[in-house]
């Protein structure tokens, strides 16, 4: 049976950037189960209809041929459409409407995933917090910097619904570093590193898992 339905946020971002775009599922269309529709339903006719419930080794010789795979995955109403490059009805029927993960980032939930090519001549996949959604996190903590204690600063900097992928990291140590440079010229105490979860949770992609617990009420 093909497994599709991710269980939570972090699960779906897991299986997009760790497991479809590393392996060149770079060509994707992004859509949203509309309201008075099933779920179940329209996944199963695009899963039928690009014959993407298929055996490890019928996607090896599909990729030998020179032919495309696909993958669906969806997260409540919020589903994609992933495939390789290839011949494949896919890249025919969804003309217009694909886009390239190499050139638009996909954006969901606050997260931007891309595929970059780095300097060392590799693609590498980047999950970050999407460019517009960091903005309003940074005005927001730089409001709240020397209006709320150390405490309350700590415990909504340990909350925010980011997985701290490196990129990730980087932008909420940059928010940080903002937030201590204007306490510090107010005279107030400053936040640890210590504020910020650097460990990710993992759990399973495709079945029913306990909520995260990062360690801190």
């Amino acid at each position: 049976m093909y497994r599709c339905i991710a269980t939570s946020l972090e699960g779906f971002i897991h299986q997009v950037a760790t497991c479809y775009l590393r392996h060149g599922y770079w060509f994707y269309v992004q859509g949203v189960v509309p309201q008075g529709k099933i779920p179940e339903e329209i996944g199963r006719k695009l899963i039928g209809k690009y014959g993407i419930d298929v055996s490890k080794y019928v996607r090896a010789r599909r990729k030998k041929a020179g032919r495309a795979n696909v993958h669906y995955i969806r997260y409540g109403r919020n589903f994609l459409l992933l495939a390789t490059h290839g011949a494949h009805p896919f890249h025919r029927e969804e003309r217009g409407s694909i886009r390239d993960a190499r050139v638009t980032g996909i954006r969901i939930e606050g997260y931007l995933i891309r595929v970059t090519a780095e300097h060392d001549g590799k693609r590498h996949i980047r999950v970050q917090i999407d460019p517009e959604h960091y903005r309003a996190l940074k005005a927001y903590f730089l409001e709240k910097a020397t209006q709320r204690d150390i405490s309350w600063l700590s415990r909504e900097f340990w909350r925010l619904p980011f997985e701290p992928y490196a990129p990730v990291r980087r932008q909420l140590l940059c928010i940080l570093r903002a937030v201590n440079k204007r306490r510090k010229e107010a005279g107030y105490e400053v936040l640890s590193q210590s504020a910020l979860r650097f460990k990710r949770w993992r759990g399973k992609v495709f079945e029913k898992n306990k909520p995260p617990d990062y360690g801190r009420p």
